[in-house]
């Protein structure tokens, strides 16, 4: 069944077909394609009227890569419902919650940053408070404290230099 004429023409065209298809779907499945085009073209015997031996290695692959995509789809499709049957409608078989020791290590920094927080002097504790949770700028802090903008500013900065201190152990 193989036809010397078109794997002539295969092999003096085998590197722009892999560019060709690594264009479409990464080099490695680009390589892959080449080789089963290479198989499906010596198993199987041209049309008797092939004028064109190049345009059709160009279409025998671009098939074969058309029968891979559906097949990918329909493999795709069968592991959803199989998720579908097995997990349920949710699909997400993974735990919403993180880690026990992720999740004890951000308590501990919480708690840590909390401590920080309330260690502050009165008027530093306030100004950051309106500031980070309460999203007042500074000259708004600044009127409802009835200290300058450049106090508050200070009182800020001593509150962040406290926190990012406390955060990591």
């Amino acid at each position: 069944m193989v036809d010397p004429p078109l794997i002539a023409a295969f092999m003096r065209k085998r590197a722009d077909l892999v560019r060709f298809f690594a264009l479409r779907i990464g080099p490695g499945g680009a390589e892959d394609l080449v080789q089963d085009l290479y198989l499906r073209l010596s198993e199987s015997a041209p049309p008797p009227d092939l004028r064109s031996p190049e345009a059709y290695l160009y279409r025998v692959g671009s098939n074969l890569l058309l029968d891979r995509i559906k097949s990918q789809k329909r493999q795709a499709a069968r592991e959803m419902n199989w998720r579908r049957e097995t997990v349920g409608d949710d699909l997400d078989p993974v735990a919403q919650e993180p880690p026990a020791d992720e999740a004890l290590a951000s308590r501990q920094k919480l708690a840590r940053v909390t401590a920080a927080v309330a260690a502050l002097p009165p008027p530093v504790a306030l100004a950051f408070r309106l500031h980070k949770f309460e999203g007042l700028t500074h000259g708004e802090v600044a009127e409802r404290m009835g200290v300058s903008r450049s106090s508050v500013e200070k009182y800020i900065m001593t509150a962040l230099r406290a926190v990012m201190a406390e955060r990591e152990p």
